[in-house]
């Protein structure tokens, strides 16, 4: 951790000190602390599970900060999936000397990453799918270095087993994520093998903007699928109001790795709990900035990917009883929650 953050976490400690003394004088004007961290979030794209992280960081460091008597001045941007504008958002914030990144999706996370190698910002990622496999941390337990964070991990397998139980009779399982996403790169191979030791077709269907994730969603029908599968793949994720009715009507259930999917038409978003995610992960910021915590020695958190979202109105367009799908999935889940089409959660 550079000498600028160890300074800046020494003012908070002392700061935190004088405010006990204070409130032992029985001064509340007193035991006002002026000790500001700055923070700088960088979110990957406007999408509602991203977005649901980032309010809850925001959200929960500020209840620490009140909790702690100091205050995060948290600087947010949105680099919206372009590379350049990614770079000089992480620019920005060298230059603001903010004292810890948040890198919100993989891309963001490993561009900061890249950033801080010299200069040695902490750096804090969050959904993360694969942190191991692109290289981020040396491990999940000691992650190294200057980051660590929460990751999102898909179990490819679990949702698997939600195909075949509300369709034991599934042929074949259409496969629909953007290559270049790193997030999809591992459950993709995971589904693959799942499949081929079950004797089971699939077919592989990919875009890298909306238009061409509805040509793809369209060439799925074509392929005469019998579901599919997408893992949490941020460019499929943002396109998803814009294919979700053709899978409705066509009776197709779409299957994947959040429950963003779910909240923008999906069939079924399977995976962590963002809101809580996001809560976590500004829970380690505080480690790192207030307790002094080295983010190297932070294991990465993972969470229960036990959760099944279904979106009710979906359910009932592709055919299934809403209560009799629920009991089908129930032994296979931690918890099934039901959920309406909007674009944002409230």
């Amino acid at each position: 951790m550079k000498k600028r953050v160890l300074k800046k976490i020494a003012a908070v400690t002392m700061a935190l000190a004088m405010m006990v003394g204070f409130t032992g004088c029985g001064s509340e004007e007193a035991a006002s602390n002026d000790a500001t961290i700055k923070v700088g979030l960088c979110n990957y794209v406007d999408d509602a599970s991203l977005n649901q992280i980032c309010d809850n960081i925001q959200s929960q460091l500020k209840t620490l900060g009140e909790q702690n008597g100091v205050t995060f001045e948290v600087k947010y941007d949105n680099c919206n999936a372009d590379s350049a504008v990614l770079n000089q958002i992480i620019a920005n914030f060298i230059a603001d000397d903010v004292d810890l990144m948040i890198g919100v999706a993989t891309p963001v996370a490993m561009a900061m990453q890249a950033a801080t190698e010299e200069n040695q910002i902490p750096v804090i990622f969050s959904a993360v799918s694969d942190p191991l496999g692109v290289s981020l941390v040396d491990s999940l337990e000691v992650p190294g270095g200057n980051i660590t964070g929460t990751s999102d991990y898909l179990d490819t397998a679990s949702v698997m087993n939600l195909i075949f139980a509300a369709n034991p009779e599934t042929k074949k399982i259409g496969f629909l994520y953007d290559q270049g996403q790193d997030a999809s790169t591992a459950p993709i191979a995971a589904a693959k093998k799942y499949l081929e030791d079950k004797g089971v077709e699939y077919v592989e269907r990919t875009g890298t903007t909306t238009d061409e994730v509805m040509l793809a969603a369209d060439a799925l029908i074509a392929d005469g699928v019998d579901a599919v599968f997408t893992p949490t793949d941020n460019t499929i994720m943002t396109a998803e109001l814009s294919i979700y009715e053709k899978f409705a009507e066509a009776k197709i259930p779409h299957y994947t790795g959040a429950d963003s999917f779910a909240l923008n038409g999906a069939f079924l978003g399977y995976g962590v709990d963002y809101a809580n995610l996001g809560v976590e992960t500004a829970n380690m910021v505080a480690k790192v900035l207030l307790d002094k915590v080295e983010p190297g020695k932070l294991a990465v958190m993972t969470f229960d990917n036990g959760t099944a979202t279904i979106n009710t109105e979906t359910c009932a367009a592709i055919g299934y009883d809403l209560e009799e799908i629920k009991n089908t999935f129930a032994p296979l889940c931690t918890k099934v929650n039901e959920i309406v089409t909007a674009e944002s959660f409230e």
